[in-house]
């Protein structure tokens, strides 16, 4: 990947079921940070798509009744949707590992493997969760003797000849990349886990399937008697959706790439993978972002349980920016989170309707009313901030800056929150920023100074349209329609990364940014 060039991805849900707000949450941000590097001016190639193999959507479909492939292409399409519902990047390529163009990918990734002598053929016996669709030691599972991220889901006992990975072969190569690169895995905890895991020693895993008991699935080459083993397919979507094998241009322009996941993909992504990129000679990921889960009422979602949120209704409630916002800054961006719709209502009015819908349409309205909306250029040392502000580590608190100064720091350090991929801390900064002009009007009241000092008021309300400007231009990969409202009523045009001039448009706000949700 060069200078400006970046490319990130997203996991690939299966499509056994609906879509959900975990899925949502991951997706959202990462098209949070395809559009932060897009205003720093890279091209961004942002993948996502859905992962249509395995023995549990083979299941599903059979449950239902239906034929396995219009099964998954009415899922795929379910998932397609979230492009327009969530407001995601425009450009966002689709992939689904049931494309022709990815299992010619998949096939010549395999036979590479083998041809590098890192695939066997034995016999085995495991037993595999197919909730993971991962082969589990005793040492993974509960008291229960099941997996800790399935409960309820009985094992399965396979005990078959299939097709092996020497994953064992690339523990000094995989200790090696982490040690190189101390960063690789965020947050640091995760990195730790994996670490270990690795360190213990890797054991080889099956990449295949007997196809009479397990049909969906592509062709191993050579073997039309076995398919290939769900993760091995699907993982090589990340190179496949950049063209790979065909397209080498494209690829070497992009990768490699980040990549977001759950904690439940942390093994697959960030060890699984790597070896499998090793194991062909092509260049490793550049950083693995790992994502907490999202659980009600402290509890994971379960439709057994009967509390998955569906995003589709959420959007439909509050409307697009609403749920981006709530995803990036009232969730961990590490941790598990617990999300509740009662938490979601008042972390809308909190944010949105108080907060920053209050201050765009105060503004509005004064500078529309006291002048139709045409202001004097302001002049910051004529009005410096009354409030005290921290601003981090190693200064002290300090009152009487400028607005204008208080803006250059809090987006330089917005900027290395992003640059971090801390988006919960970057998303807080704008918050701060708003909530410092709203105190910034409160101390200065113009609309008792207009009594007194019109030329002054006019001079005022310039300063605070531009930190208003800049709040807009912060929030542009969070919340790109709000942003956009703003910026237009501000007069500034989409796009600008820091707005030079204000020029400030005349017309009213008129129905206001956010309703109150009672």
């Amino acid at each position: 990947m060069n200078n400006k060039n970046f490319y990130i991805t997203t996991t690939l849900p299966y499509v056994n079921a609906d879509p959900h707000v975990g899925f949502a949450m991951e997706i959202i941000r990462a098209d949070v940070i395809a559009r932060a590097k897009k205003k720093q001016g890279y091209d961004v190639f942002f993948n996502t798509g859905t992962d249509e193999h395995g023995i549990k959507i083979l299941q599903k479909a059979e449950a239902e009744g239906k034929d396995v492939k219009a099964y998954v292409d009415e899922y795929a399409e379910k998932f397609k949707g979230l492009k327009e519902s969530l407001g995601l990047s425009s450009d966002i390529h689709f992939i689904r590992t049931t494309d022709e163009h990815h299992e010619k990918a998949a096939q010549d990734f395999w036979k590479r493997c083998n041809d590098n002598g890192y695939i066997y053929k034995k016999n085995y016996q495991v037993k595999y969760c197919v909730g993971c669709e991962l082969e589990k030691t005793d040492s993974e599972l509960d008291d229960n003797g099941e997996c800790p991220l399935h409960p309820g889901k009985k094992l399965e006992l396979i005990d078959e000849e299939n097709y092996f990975f020497k994953f064992s072969a690339f523990q000094r190569e995989l200790l090696a990349l982490y040690d190189g690169r101390p960063d690789f895995v965020l947050p640091e905890g995760r990195f730790n886990e994996i670490r270990a895991f690795v360190k213990r020693g890797l054991e080889d895993f099956s990449i295949s399937r007997l196809k009479s008991k397990m049909p969906w699935g592509f062709s191993v080459p050579g073997d039309d008697t076995q398919v290939m083993y769900v993760w091995f397919d699907a993982l090589v979507n990340y190179i496949s959706t950049l063209g790979w094998p065909e397209n080498l241009d494209q690829f070497k322009n992009f990768w490699p790439g980040v990549q977001i996941c759950g904690k439940d993909n942390l093994r697959q992504q960030s060890a699984m993978w790597q070896a499998m990129l090793l194991s062909v000679n092509l260049p490793p990921s550049e950083k693995i972002l790992v994502n907490g889960f999202i659980t009600v009422d402290g509890k994971k979602m379960s439709k057994s349980l009967g509390n998955v949120i569906n995003p589709y209704d959420l959007v439909k409630e509050y409307g697009t920016d609403a749920v981006r916002l709530f995803f990036i800054k009232e969730l961990s961006q590490w941790e598990d989170s617990d999300m509740t719709l009662e938490r979601f209502k008042s972390a809308y009015n909190s944010n949105l309707a108080n907060g920053l819908g209050n201050l765009a349409s105060r503004l509005n309205k004064m500078s529309v009313t006291y002048f139709d909306g045409n202001l004097d250029e302001g002049d910051f040392l004529l009005f410096p901030l009354k409030m005290s502000v921290d601003y981090g580590v190693n200064t002290t608190n300090r009152e009487g800056d400028s607005l204008s100064v208080y803006i250059h720091t809090i987006r330089e350090k917005y900027q290395k929150a992003i640059e971090s991929y801390d988006l919960t801390i970057a998303s807080g900064y704008v918050w701060e920023l708003i909530g410092t002009i709203d105190k910034y009007i409160q101390d200065y009241e113009p609309f008792k100074m207009v009594k007194v000092d019109e030329a002054g008021t006019k001079k005022f309300l310039w300063n605070a349209s531009f930190g208003l400007m800049h709040v807009a231009s912060m929030l542009e990969p969070f919340m790109p329609e709000t942003a956009q409202k703003v910026l237009e009523m501000l007069g500034q045009a989409q796009g600008q990364n820091v707005p030079e001039k204000p020029v400030f448009a005349s017309q009213a706000l008129q129905n206001g940014l956010f309703m109150r949700k009672e």
